[in-house]
């Protein structure tokens, strides 16, 4: 009898932990796939100009430290390279459904 005592409270708690949970994620703002999409392309545009601009003063003799040149252009580079892949993801999950037949 003791086990079932405990197996109708385990199984209170986690209905309830779980009804919790989805009135949370309800409940959270919701962002179309359009807006996420831009902000991204945003990011990355804005990490290309700030390594442009850095580039340009260290050209034009103007200060500002090498290292710093260089970290703005590495961040540039990895965040673009981070968007060709989530790009190449996005195609590759799309040919695997176009290949799915009905």
């Amino acid at each position: 009898m003791n086990q079932l005592n405990l197996i109708q409270a385990v199984s209170s708690n986690q209905i309830n932990s779980v009804q919790a949970n989805m009135n949370r994620v309800e409940g959270e703002p919701k962002q179309n796939f359009a807006t996420l999409l831009k902000s991204a392309i945003n990011d990355v545009n804005e990490a290309q100009l700030q390594s442009d601009a850095a580039t340009t003063k260290l050209a034009m003799g103007e200060q500002i430290e090498l290292h710093d040149v260089m970290i703005a252009a590495q961040k540039a580079t990895i965040t673009l390279q981070a968007a060709l892949e989530i790009r190449n993801k996005a195609v590759e999950a799309y040919q695997e459904i176009m290949r799915m037949q009905v």
